[in-house]
């Protein structure tokens, strides 16, 4: 008989706990932050920093034209329910994402309020304009945007974030801060990694479609012999084509980059020159295997010192 009564009463106790945490993971939930990224690879910086106090949303996926992510219906009801808005800025996004703001009727994460945060805030910018617009089409107006392709600045995106979702939200300032740091710390080991990892690339020369190899080939030593591209942006005319292909002979560069960008050109070029073609892309998420920031750049990594030996 004791043993029924006291078996009804651990059933009790165990009841009685499992509301409590479903309760509390309940509350959890609905207190979640919203957080809409542009990119993957903001979104999971985010949801590092972040972890179970915010849902974080992107709306490129990773193997859209960096400045030309398709909009679609469904970004502007979550943008319009967003809490903060995490970006790449220097106009990264300034062909798509402005006009899709601007329907989503969201005054918390336009520019210049408490909800907008700009990654870019303390990025040492390269390729810095000579002139401030968008002349003949160029679309980095405002420096090369494609900072995430260096991990150590990276480290800067981070800070970014966190000071963005503590200014928001102060109440989870101390979690963020924490968070922050755990997520450096993991940072640092894989930089100190690539950066051992990358020693063959030093001096390996390369082409690339779009202008955005930049931060990586300062960081690790590579050399860059031209770009597919006239201007960020513009397509190349014939004869570019033919002054590239001698260009490839002459300084006998080794790796041609391009990723959501047709293929046909790299394939002509890989064609007339022997050049390796990779595609790899300037986010997160272009392949099932970087479906993280770390993984994305370990992948890139690993795949260009493989074309490089």
């Amino acid at each position: 008989m004791k043993t029924k009564v006291s078996g009804r009463k651990n059933w009790k106790v165990f009841l009685v706990s499992l509301a409590v945490v479903l309760m509390q993971t309940g509350l959890v939930f609905a207190q979640q932050v919203r957080v809409v990224a542009s990119w993957p690879a903001l979104a999971d910086i985010t949801k590092q920093i972040g972890k179970e106090l915010v849902s974080v949303d992107s709306l490129a996926t990773g193997v859209e034209d960096p400045h030309g992510v398709p909009m679609k219906p469904s970004f502007v009801p979550r943008l319009n329910r967003a809490d903060a808005l995490v970006l790449i800025g220097l106009d990264d996004e300034l062909s798509w994402l402005p006009a899709l703001l601007e329907v989503a009727s969201n005054p918390k994460i336009l520019p210049g309020q408490s909800g907008y945060i700009d990654c870019s805030v303390g990025i040492p910018v390269a390729e810095p304009p000579t002139r401030l617009d968008r002349a003949e089409g160029d679309l980095h107006p405002k420096g090369n945007p494609h900072y995430l392709l260096d991990p150590v600045y990276t480290k800067i995106v981070a800070q970014n974030i966190a000071a963005g979702l503590s200014r928001n939200f102060p109440q989870h300032q101390a979690a963020f801060e924490k968070n922050l740091k755990a997520y450096t710390t993991e940072l640092d080991s894989w930089i100190a990694r690539w950066e051992k990892m990358t020693a063959p690339l030093k001096g390996v020369k390369f082409v690339e479609y779009h202008q955005e190899w930049v931060y990586f080939a300062n960081r690790y030593g590579l050399k860059r012999v031209g770009a597919v591209e006239l201007k960020p942006g513009i397509e190349p005319t014939p004869n570019h084509i033919v002054d590239l292909v001698q260009r490839i002979k002459q300084e006998k560069a080794q790796v041609l980059l391009y990723g959501a960008q047709n293929p046909r050109v790299p394939q002509q070029l890989a064609n007339e020159t022997g050049i390796k073609v990779l595609r790899l892309y300037s986010s997160s998420g272009g392949r099932p295997e970087t479906d993280s920031y770390i993984k994305w750049i370990d992948y890139t990594v690993r795949t260009l010192v493989q074309a490089a030996s």
